[in-house]
C-alpha cells in the first residue's frame, strides 16, 4: 500500500504517541524484498506490519492473514461493542450476575493468562477492576470534550465500584468455555493485556505458516519475528518514544533498541489522559490509591511474549522504582527501561546491553 505524505506522517506521529517507533533500512539481499502494509480498524491504533519475502503476493498473504486475525481478536476482547455472532468480553459484562457466556478459546486463554500474571505479580493489573476504570473512562471523556467541565471522580465513588474488582471471584470453566462474573456490579476490562495477547497471537501464527522474517507495530505493542533479512543487520531497530517530546519537533526518540523474536511495549502518562486543574490524568489506574500512577513518565518492556510486555508495562507503571526493579529482576528473559518524574532514565542491565545509546547496533545478534 502506498500513502502520500500527509498520511505518512499522521502514521508515524501515531505510533511515536504510542510509545514506539521502529527503524529500518531498506534491505539489500536480492533474495528478499522489504514489503510494507497498514490498518487503522481495531484495537482503535494503527497497526503497520513489515516484513521480508521473496515476492509481494506472499507478503499480502501474510498481511491479509494478519489483518483479519486482528480485526477477529478485536471483535473478542471489544467492550464496548456488541458484534452479531459473537460472545465477547462485552457480552460477559452484560450477563454479570445473570449466566455464564460460552466464549471462544481466545478469550478463556487470555483471561486464565491475566488471572496466572495476576498471582505472579503485584496485583497492580486487573483485568477485574473495570468498575472502577469505567468511571474513569467517563470522567475523561467529559473532560477531554469539555476541559471546562473536566473533574475528578468523587473518592467515594470509585471506593464503593472497588468493592466488586476482585480477580478471584471470575469464574473460568475451561471444558464448558465459559466466564461468569457472579456479581451483577462486577466488570471486566481487558486493556492492560488485550492488545499485546493478540499481536502474540498472531505472531505465533504467522510464524508458523512460513514468515520468519517481520515486525508487527500494534501502537505501543511491537513484536519482531526473525530478523530483517537484508544481509545488513543481525537486529530490529525499535525506537522508545522520549514521553515528553514532540513529534512534531523533533523524532521524538528516547533511544532504539535492538531485538530479535521479542517485543517490546510501552505504558506511559501521555497515552490517554484529560486536566483537571493543571494536573494531568492519564489512564494507568493503580487499584490500591483507585488514582493514575504518578512515578513515571513512561516504562518500557522488552519480553519474548507480548502479552507478558503489556501485562508487565502496566504492572511496573504502578510500582516504585525499587519495587519495580525488583520485580524484573525475578522474571528470566525480561529487561524495562524507566523514564522518572523528573526524567531521569533507568534501565535493567540486560536493557542496557541492547540500547544504542550504550553502544548497542542492529548489525549485532542478540
Amino acid at each position: 500500500m502506498w500513502f502520500g505524505r500527509r498520511w505518512v506522517i499522521l502514521i508515524l506521529a501515531a505510533i511515536l504517541i504510542a510509545g514506539v517507533f521502529f527503524v529500518y533500512e531498506r534491505g539489500k539481499n536480492p533474495t528478499y524484498e522489504k514489503y510494507t502494509d497498514s490498518f487503522m480498524d481495531t484495537f482503535d491504533t494503527v497497526t503497520i506490519i513489515v516484513g521480508y519475502t521473496s515476492n509481494e503476493k506472499q507478503f499480502k498473504e501474510y498481511f491479509n492473514y494478519a489483518h483479519k486475525r486482528f480485526q477477529e481478536l478485536h471483535r473478542y476482547y471489544d467492550i464496548y461493542q456488541s458484534y452479531s455472532g459473537v460472545n465477547n468480553v462485552k457480552t460477559i459484562n452484560e450477563n454479570a450476575g445473570i449466566r455464564p457466556v460460552e466464549v471462544a478459546e481466545e478469550i478463556v486463554d487470555m483471561i486464565l493468562f491475566s488471572k496466572k500474571w495476576y498471582a505472579l505479580t503485584e496485583g497492580k493489573t486487573n483485568i477485574a477492576l473495570g468498575p472502577v476504570l469505567g468511571i474513569w473512562h467517563d470522567y475523561r471523556d467529559v473532560g477531554r470534550i469539555d476541559p471546562a467541565q473536566a473533574k475528578l471522580p468523587p473518592v467515594h465513588e470509585l471506593q464503593a465500584a472497588a468493592e466488586y474488582s476482585s480477580i478471584d471471584d471470575i469464574i473460568v470453566d475451561e471444558q464448558k468455555g465459559t466466564v461468569f462474573l457472579p456479581d451483577g456490579r462486577m466488570r471486566l476490562d481487558v486493556g492492560a493485556v488485550a492488545k499485546g495477547y493478540a499481536t502474540e497471537l498472531v505472531a505465533l501464527e504467522l510464524e508458523e505458516m512460513g514468515f520468519d522474517s517481520c515486525l508487527i507495530s500494534a501502537g505501543g505493542n511491537i513484536r519482531g519475528i526473525g530478523k530483517p533479512l537484508d544481509d545488513l543487520r543481525e537486529r530490529w531497530g525499535v525506537g522508545i518514544q522520549d514521553p515528553r517530546a514532540s513529534v512534531v519537533a523533533d523524532d521524538g526518540l528516547l533511544d532504539v533498541v535492538f531485538i530479535n523474536n521479542a517485543s517490546v511495549v510501552t505504558s506511559g502518562d501521555y497515552q490517554r489522559y484529560y486536566v483537571v486543574d493543571g494536573r494531568l490524568l492519564h489512564h494507568i489506574i493503580d487499584p490500591e490509591t483507585l488514582m493514575p500512577g504518578d512515578y513515571y513518565q513512561a516504562v518500557s518492556v522488552v519480553a519474548e511474549d507480548s502479552g507478558v510486555a503489556d501485562f508487565l508495562s502496566t504492572e511496573l507503571f504502578l510500582l516504585p522504582l525499587e519495587k519495580s526493579k525488583k520485580l524484573v529482576e525475578s522474571l528470566p528473559g525480561v529487561e524495562a527501561l524507566w523514564v522518572l518524574q523528573d526524567g531521569t532514565v533507568e534501565v535493567t542491565e540486560g536493557m542496557a546491553q541492547i540500547m544504542r545509546s550504550r553502544g548497542a547496533s542492529g548489525a549485532e545478534p542478540h
